[in-house]
């Protein structure tokens, strides 16, 4: 895998501290936690950042008491585990995970095609998954042990259209480019829909196998399209970056827009000056005014040991720790169903503060937490809130 040296001696270090505390000799419960993420690829930076919030979630919930429920306190650990982005890496993550390791609860888990991987064994064995994958067919009533900690593309798509039109009043056609796997393909679905609502015709829809390294003939065909506008929906921070250079190389400048985007940093090193006004739908500025105290304390740390600003994926997985500790302990139980029956009506201290779950009427039951949506855009380089639009979703709807 190509991760920094430190981090995974830091990864191997923290689980193998938190192994100790379940030996026979310290007589300690510790409560086995997962995160199902790339770590190697495009999206590795990703995976990387979900494994230090993680450990810094970790921390703070042993620090200040561990997890009480039944009459005990437990600890909590935490092991980050490749999925490659990938179904395949998905499946095998999830072997180690619950087959090989005994975890029963899974914090974090990215990518749709993983996600759906890692369920089908999940919801069997009985273990309570949280995931920021993007594919609706993930949640609902068939899968009472799922829930997602961000936002996908049924929270996401209306606003950060709707904002981009108002700023762009003259868009009359938008090309979509996804990857061919289930987050692009449900993404696609969606972005068609929402753009029909505002009478935007989509002049084009393709797709591109993860792990491409050439695309200047995909770009080709955007260009020539003449679109006025180009969606990329649900690729990966490396893959938009180096779409829009190509785009920008061809001459077209039109609208931009990367809903999946989660910050500037990638876009910034692949594509250049050709991602400026980027419009994203992932992005957040941890640094900013509209952050909160913990998120931008956790940002700054971030920058200093990963050399890049947190984003909405990587805070998740603080959100998910905080999610289980406080299903746990309102199920008054550590059983993962039990958790699961509970969280629909827990409210969770996240890193945004209070929130509750929702989503009922969108997904069949409320597994969807209800963060607020920030709608962002590249600004000289950096990402700059544009829009933060809060649910209007009561708790359990």
């Amino acid at each position: 895998m190509k991760v920094k040296l430190s981090l995974r001696l830091g990864v191997i270090g923290g689980a193998l501290s938190m192994s100790l505390l379940s030996s026979p000799a310290i007589a300690e419960d510790v409560l086995k936690f997962g995160v199902s993420s790339p770590m190697s690829g495009a999206a590795a930076n990703w995976g990387i950042g979900c494994d230090w919030v993680g450990q810094k979630v970790v921390k703070y919930i042993n620090d200040h008491g561990g997890v009480r429920a039944g009459g005990k306190t437990y600890k909590v650990q935490l092991t980050t585990y490749d999925n490659g982005y990938t179904a395949a890496g998905g499946a095998q993550s999830a072997q180690a995970m619950i087959s090989r390791d005994g975890v029963r609860y899974i914090v974090q888990s990215l990518g749709t095609a993983p996600v759906q991987a890692t369920q089908s064994l999940s919801e069997r064995a009985g273990v309570i998954l949280l995931t920021t994958a993007w594919g609706k067919s993930i949640k609902g009533p068939k899968f009472p042990l799922t829930f997602t900690n961000s936002n996908t593309p049924y929270e996401i798509f209306e606003p950060l259209f709707s904002v981009v039109r108002g700023q762009h009043p003259n868009i009359k056609s938008v090309a979509l480019l996804n990857p061919n796997d289930s987050t692009g393909q449900q993404a696609e679905a969606q972005s068609k829909q929402e753009w029909a609502k505002l009478g935007v015709k989509v002049v084009s829809s393709s797709f591109y196998e993860r792990g491409t390294t050439e695309f200047q003939s995909i770009a080709t065909k955007l260009a020539n399209s003449k679109t006025d506008a180009v969606d990329l929906g649900g690729s990966a921070p490396g893959d938009a970056g180096s779409v829009f250079k190509e785009l920008s190389v061809q001459g077209w400048n039109g609208v931009k827009l990367y809903p999946a985007g989660t910050g500037s940093d990638t876009l910034v090193k692949v594509g250049g000056k050709s991602v400026e006004g980027v419009y994203m739908g992932q992005a957040a500025d941890f640094s900013g005014a509209t952050a909160t105290a913990l998120q931008r304390d956790l940002d700054t740390q971030a920058k200093q040991v990963l050399h890049e600003p947190l984003n909405i994926l990587q805070m998740g997985v603080w959100d998910g720790m905080m999610a289980l500790k406080a299903g746990i302990e309102k199920a008054d139980s550590i059983d993962p169903r039990a958790i699961a029956k509970a969280l629909p009506t827990t409210t969770v201290e996240t890193s945004y503060g209070p929130v509750g779950y929702g989503g009922k009427s969108t997904y069949g039951t409320p597994q969807q937490l209800l963060v607020p949506v920030i709608i962002t855009q590249i600004q000289n380089g950096n990402t700059v809130e544009v829009r933060r639009v809060k649910s209007t979703d009561a708790n359990g709807s």
